[in-house]
């Protein structure tokens, strides 16, 4: 048995029952009133299309395609929609951030440019409250107090940064109550209804948060966060119904599969994973498959082979289907079974231009004896990577696995020869391996045998997988437990020297205080140090190694050995959450609890305290525990410790998450140790000492988060309607749907090298109806918009203005030199006052800031005494030290530090009572991150280029075919270029000075960088003078029409290695169109040759021509006399008939008249020629 809880039920001791009556006495007389009234809690489903307004529907995340709502756009014809603004959006000015139907080349298609588009799900909302009023009852109720919740959609950056802007994206939407069509009822006007809001998806993430708040209406609903994530694991088949591409549902879980079963670890890549596996079901190739963070899940069986190549060199003597190491990533998941391991890539539209996801499992490696697999926490450089540990004939090498794009490769490290021999020793076996992506580190848990194979003892290897650095050991141990040892390990381009060799005894040091600093002069006991695996966290350096005892490292290289861990206990794995505490599963399921920062370590389970919370559970009736349960796995989601347990309560077994107490379980310690019964009269009063040394703990003058947290938000509110109860029909949900869409491809499209005049990406959109709005807003009121719905602008916008929530934010992004301020008030329990020739007043507490990278960033603290309110004031500043980071991309490549606040003596013994249960105080561990911050580009200011080329050049001449997006410059004007630093977060936006450089133009500029190869440009530059010398691009432009040639420069503007006040390297690359080029002087020169030869020979043709006419003229009269002549007597033969006599004779005379006058002209001219010559 495995279990995390008393079982059978223990028999309450009057002791035990009197602790759980004192936690009751002592809780606050607010948290009673809370106790009184209904507790809340929201409730969110996914539902596709087909499955609004239906009551018990509940969909998974399946379908990555957009459809059109363009139908029920149409009906608004008189609304401030813009559908020609759509219309007309080409295809080069869109790029992908936001999911659409893909086409190979990754680009959208054109129909969808035309039309309004929708995302395939909607998010149903609904609440419950303890008690037996129904849900829908409820929900009525809220909708007539008021209540709209509020959802805020957070989407996760992507992981490959190389494809994908990174950038910290929410959007903020109001939900819509809508009527359930499913049921009639007379009796009432609501009957079922629901909120609903679309649930948007993005390009290249495909984690979502969904928190839902209430807006200040109707009853009392704490905030809850929710996990809705794409599953590439799913499909549908041709009845429709979802099935696993992975294998088979299995619909029944079975007690065998979890009782008596030991727990395991999660595994997975932190903050990028939106499908969770679980292995370790024994005899079983099943796995649990989870896109909701185990708030439901799936049992399925793997359609693997199963096969087990076992030969003479794999140690394993035995074959299981059980699957014992278990890893997801962003778009894969990897498993091993006995000695092979197999990888499955989900199918994600939204991540890939092309589909990546596989058809079955993969199996790699197939040669390999896989022992174990080793995760890797974090992502970097735009992959994701996993570690397989090799036994028998390549033991001691790592086959290191990166994932990119859901592509799968691995190398095997080192390449020359394995870790033995680069260590010079014969025999050795890597235990564990952990990769730190910030510093591409590989650190190996060694095993190296001895002469003996009974004595052995154990090293941690750095390997450097980028640059070598200087070799160094240390010993962990005393004179002859350990020595130096020297070596270099083989990287991919060139042998690398190991950082760092850390040897340990063979034995645990004798145990004394709380924690030991290895120095190598301490004593040591008979029992055998035996390490097991090693955790590390890239925010704060430290590095853990654990087997039946606990040392932890800042640097790697001096550690300290936490004395409280018992050495007869052995770990069996760690669950760090990465923001300054973790939790310890021992091999026989005890949970232990650790502060970063601290050296004691906490017994959770089994615990006196875990049986006082047990025994209050036991009187809530509570059903989240049993009195037979087995702990299946231990995990982190949102800084909070979680359990999945499998419960057996009236011989039915069903598997639950449910939240572990980690701050009761140290209050409920507290109480009942420090408790002293003392009489007072005739009866017994308690007192109990009180460790923490304040008693109020605030956040105070935090500075606006945006700038700091780098959170883009926009907000959507759905369309009004016009009907008396404000609930939506499937149209104005399909409204909503298309005006979500629409704002944020605006949002995407925003993001472009000309910068807009105003900076706002929603600026588009009411440029041309905002002088309408009022008109908008009197068909709204009078109930004459088109389609009963009516779009207010001021509804869809982009947030600036966030306000600091009186805590840390989540991460904190710091740019080259930038400092983030805030204070500390502390109320102190008693106060100390110092007598003397001065009165003075000590500060009872101290507060403490531990920087984990001392040498990049600084903090400085000031203190200030309150004596009238017995309080300290401490003011706290965290800067940047302009020295740990060069210039970068924005939001790439950034730096992992971070900040532990803490109040000295008050680690794990202050607590703060909210509505949500106590909360832990004095310890605030908050993540840096240095460099280039999310949300900052450069920009072309075409606005200001423009005015300013005006005036300078006294005129501007545009091209013949006018293009508002990309206005043009005439080459024979000075060309003054401006551009613009615009941070896209805080809607902030000025000039920007930095460096442009061609071989076509020249600058009377004389300022250079220092290899003379760019011109450094400002505002305060004399223009660029555009050459087109030869050689160059732009050199002997042939025109294709009248008008003179064009060209389109692509410009490169950057600030690298010139701006030296910022960590961005503002790379701006854009087309400038550039009219009027002169033609080469040889193409010139030609041009004349051939028209001054067609004007020459133009005028001899004439010259010649003014000569010979008389001659022509002459010679074209005889050819007339002569036609006509031959004409004439024609006509006297033809008219000779008696019965025609009469026109015959009319026919003749005519003839000879005109015969005779010609002949007369004729003879005239002869005589004139005679007389002439």
């Amino acid at each position: 048995m495995f279990p995390v809880g008393p079982a059978p039920w223990p028999r309450l001791r009057v002791l035990w029952a009197l602790w759980a009556l004192l936690v009751v006495l002592l809780a606050p007389w607010r948290l009673w009133a809370i106790q009184e009234t209904q507790e809340c809690t929201w409730q969110v489903v996914l539902n596709n299309l087909e499955s609004v307004g239906k009551n018990d529907a509940i969909d998974h995340f399946v379908d990555q395609e957009l459809y059109t709502v363009d139908k029920v756009f149409d009906l608004l014809v008189d609304a401030p929609i813009d559908r020609d603004e759509v219309r007309g959006l080409g295809a080069d000015e869109w790029e992908r951030p936001w999911s659409c139907t893909l086409l190979g080349s990754g680009h959208l298609l054109t129909i969808s440019l035309q039309t309004y588009l929708g995302f395939p799900y909607y998010l149903k909302i609904n609440y419950s409250c303890t008690g037996e009023v129904s849900s829908e009852a409820l929900v009525r109720k809220g909708h007539l107090t008021g209540l709209k919740p509020v959802v805020l959609v957070t989407f996760q950056s992507p992981v490959n940064f190389h494809r994908w802007k990174i950038e910290q994206l929410q959007i903020q939407m109001e939900a819509a109550p809508f009527r359930s069509p499913a049921e009639r009822c007379d009796a009432e006007e609501v009957c079922l209804m629901s909120w609903y809001t679309p649930m948007p998806i993005k390009n290249g993430s495909v984690v979502m948060r969904v928190d839902v708040s209430s807006n200040g209406l109707g009853p009392f609903i704490p905030n809850k966060r929710f996990h809705v994530n794409i599953n590439g694991f799913l499909e549908r088949g041709r009845d429709h119904e979802l099935q696993f591409t992975v294998g088979n549902e299995l619909f029944h879980l079975i007690p065998r599969h979890f009782v008596n079963v030991p727990s395991r670890p999660l595994w997975y890549t932190v903050d990028q994973t939106p499908v969770l596996i679980l292995g370790g079901i024994p005899e079983e190739k099943a796995i649990l498959l989870t896109d909701t963070n185990f708030k439901d899940f799936f049992l399925v069986e793997l359609s693997i082979d199963s096969c087990w190549v076992g030969s003479f060199y794999c140690p394993q003597a035995s074959f299981t289907a059980t699957i014992y190491d278990a890893i997801a990533t962003e778009s894969t998941l990897f498993i091993r079974q006995n000695q092979l391991i197999y990888y499955f890539t989900g199918t994600y539209t939204t991540l890939y231009e092309n589909n990546h996801g596989s058809e079955r499992w993969v199996r790699v490696l197939a040669n390999e004896c896989i022992k174990r697999l080793c995760p890797v926490h974090f992502h970097s450089n735009g992959s994701e990577y996993v570690m397989a540990l090799t036994a028998g004939k390549n033991e001691g090498y790592v086959h290191f696995g990166t994932i990119t794009d859901g592509l799968v490769s691995f190398k095997l490290l080192p390449r020359d020869r394995s870790v033995c021999n680069a260590i010079l020793v014969d025999n050795c076996s890597i235990t564990w391996a952990v990769f730190i992506a910030g510093d591409y580190n590989l650190l190996m848990l060694v095993e190296i045998v001895g002469p003996t194979s009974s004595k052995y003892f154990q090293s941690v290897i750095t390997w450097l997988c980028s640059t070598p650095s200087q070799n160094s050991s240390l010993t962990v141990g005393g004179e002859g437990r350990g020595g130096w040892k020297s070596g270099w390990v083989p990287g991919e381009a060139q042998a690398t020297p190991p950082h760092c060799c850390v040897h340990f005894a063979v034995y645990l040091p004798a145990r004394g205080l709380e924690f030991l600093m290895i120095l190598g002069t301490e004593s040591y006991t008979n029992f055998p140090m035996v390490p097991k695996g090693m955790s590390y966290n890239p925010y704060n350096n430290l590095l853990l190694i654990w087997g039946n005892f606990l040392l932890q490292s800042f640097n790697s290289e001096n550690f300290i050995y936490l004395a409280d861990f018992p050495k007869e206990l052995s770990i069996k794995y760690l669950v760090n959450s990465f923001r300054g505490d973790m939790a310890i599963v021992t091999e026989n399921e005890e949970i232990w609890y650790l502060l970063e920062g601290s050296y004691q370590v906490y017994q959770l389970f089994p615990s006196k305290a875990w049986e006082v919370y047990i025994s209050l559970q036991v009187l809530q009736q509570s059903s989240r525990y049993a009195p037979n349960e087995t702990m299946v796995t231990l995990f982190y989601e949102d800084n909070k410790l979680y359990q999945l347990v499998y419960l057996i309560d009236n011989q039915q077994g069903r598997l639950i998450k449910r939240l572990m107490p980690v701050e009761q379980l140290l209050m409920y310690q507290q109480i009942s140790k420090e408790y002293v019964l003392e009489r007072q009269g005739s009866h017994l009063t308690l007192s109990f000492s009180n460790f923490c040394p304040f008693t109020v703990m605030r956040l105070q003058e935090l500075p606006n988060p945006q700038i700091y947290t780098r959170q883009e938000r926009y907000r959507a509110q759905p369309p009004r309607v016009l009907e008396p109860w404000g609930f939506h029909s499937e149209n104005s949900l399909a409204v909503y749907q298309g005006l979500v869409y629409y704002l944020l491809s605006l949002h995407s499209k925003y993001d472009k090298p000309y910068a807009d005049p105003v900076h706002d990406p929603t600026w588009r959109w009411w440029k041309n109806k905002k002088q309408d709005q009022d008109y908008y807003f009197y068909l709204a009121n009078n109930w004459r918009s088109a389609g009963s719905v009516h779009v207010d602008m001021t509804s869809y916008e982009k947030i600036y203005d966030l306000k600091a929530e009186n805590e840390l934010p989540e991460r904190i992004f710091l740019d080259k030199g930038t400092s983030y301020s805030f204070s500390v008030f502390l109320t102190t329990r008693k106060p100390e006052v110092q007598h003397g020739p001065s009165f003075q007043v000590l500060s009872p507490v101290d507060l403490a800031v531990v920087l984990a990278d001392p040498d990049c960033i600084e903090a400085m603290v000031k203190e200030k005494v309150l004596v009238n309110r017995n309080s300290v004031l401490f003011w706290v500043t965290l800067s940047d030290k302009r020295s740990c980071f060069d210039q970068g991309i924005s939001g790439h490549h950034l730096m992992k530090t971070s900040m532990l606040v803490k109040v000295l003596g008050s680690s794990g013994h202050c607590f703060q009572n909210t509505n949500r249960g106590p909360r832990m105080q004095s310890n605030l561990m908050v993540p840096v991150l240095i460099g280039c911050p999310p949300g900052k580009r450069l920009a072309f200011d075409i606005t200001y280029t423009l005015q300013y080329n005006r005036v300078q050049n006294k005129h501007y001449f545009d091209c013949v075919k006018v293009d508002p997006e990309m206005p043009c410059f005439l080459f024979r004007d000075i060309f003054y270029p401006f551009f613009l630093i615009q941070d896209l977060v805080t809607g902030d936006s000025g000039s920007f000075q930095g460096r442009t450089g061609s071989l076509i133009w020249t600058t009377e500029n004389t300022t250079t960088t220092e290899d003379l190869a760019f011109n450094i440009m400002s505002h305060n530059s004399l223009g660029i003078e555009w050459l087109c010398l030869e050689n160059s691009p732009c050199h002997d432009t042939i025109p294709h029409n009248i008008f003179a040639p064009e060209f389109f420069f692509k410009v490169l503007v950057s600030n690298r290695g010139v701006d030296e006040s910022t960590y961005c390297d503002y790379q701006l690359t854009f087309l400038l169109h550039i009219h009027g080029l002169p033609l080469s002087a040889r193409r010139a020169f030609l041009i004349l040759l051939v028209s001054a030869s067609l004007f020459v020979g133009l005028v001899i043709l004439y010259i010649v021509c003014c000569l010979l006419s008389p001659y022509m003229v002459k010679v074209c009269n005889i050819l007339r006399w002569k036609i006509n002549s031959i004409i004439g007597l024609e006509s006297n033969y033809t008219y000779s008939t008696p019965s025609d006599s009469r026109a015959f004779s009319h026919s003749g005379t005519v003839s000879w008249r005109s015969s005779r006058l010609n002949s007369r002209v004729v003879y005239k001219g002869a005589e004139e020629n005679k007389a002439e010559t």
